[in-house]
């Protein structure tokens, strides 16, 4: 389970009166490669397969088609795992050197970069048919909310979804940090083996420069965020040919690039 329930206090103008809360999950996932420690990341539990591949993949340590080893060394009930990824060390590509020395905490996808040489992307400009007024925005966030049954039951969680053509959801996740579970569904890509390009990544809260390089990598031209978009995040959309689209919501969109 995802969530735990907790007694807890309302205050409703005044009055006060116990209620059972329901709260998302936040625990701790220690990936270790090759049998050493690389990094922690706090986590809802669940998908963690899907994290660690999408994790691996967006930071350029395992880009391979072929699926790692996943050992689960621990897992105990609060929701504090370790997992071992095998990796043949000649497939390991530049982003393990970036060993992150700090912990990736939930609301931060960059935590525990050593310098900044550690952020900077390569890769080719996105040139993709971006038709904006096809892309059925408003119906493709109402599949979005009806698949987040965490939030519906904690209010607590953020969600992203991949879709391909016709409004076809290939990937959905839930988890307490948005860059978790971008991480997520394009894990999930990798480890069922999707062929089917992926066309929109839609996201349920903010977009900052963790969420656009992730997609970036993974090659989806368009961004649309039910909240803002950082200064960052709109700066490296423009440079990566990204369109990127926030305050989705009320049939209402803002274009920032």
């Amino acid at each position: 389970m995802n969530y735990k329930t907790y007694e807890s206090i309302i205050s409703n103008k005044g009055r006060l009166s116990k209620i059972s809360d329901n709260i998302v999950i936040e625990g701790a996932l220690q990936i270790n490669i090759n049998g050493t420690p690389y990094t922690v990341i706090m986590r809802t539990p669940g998908n963690d397969l899907d994290l660690i591949r999408g994790f691996l993949y967006t930071e350029d340590i395992y880009k391979r088609k072929e699926q790692p080893q996943f050992t689960i060394v621990n897992e105990e009930p609060n929701g504090f795992t370790i997992i071992d990824v095998t990796i043949n060390k000649n497939f390991l590509g530049k982003g393990y050197l970036n060993k992150r020395t700090l912990l990736s905490v939930s609301s931060c996808g960059i935590c525990g970069k050593q310098d900044l040489d550690s952020i900077k992307l390569v890769g080719n400009k996105i040139y993709a048919n971006k038709n904006i007024n096809n892309l059925n925005l408003e119906v493709k966030f109402k599949l979005l909310s009806s698949h987040q049954k965490l939030f519906q039951k904690t209010g607590g969680s953020h969600a992203a979804a991949i879709f391909g053509l016709e409004n076809k959801v290939l990937a959905f996740a839930e988890d307490i940090g948005r860059h978790n579970a971008v991480d997520k569904v394009i894990g999930h890509l990798k480890n069922e083996e999707v062929d089917e390009k992926s066309t929109c990544l839609l996201v349920s809260g903010r977009v900052s420069y963790e969420i656009v390089s992730k997609a970036f990598i993974a090659r989806i031209p368009i961004i649309a965020a039910v909240s803002a978009c950082s200064s960052l995040s709109i700066d490296y959309a423009k440079e990566f040919g990204i369109t990127l689209i926030g305050f989705t919501r009320d049939k209402k969109h803002t274009i920032y690039s």
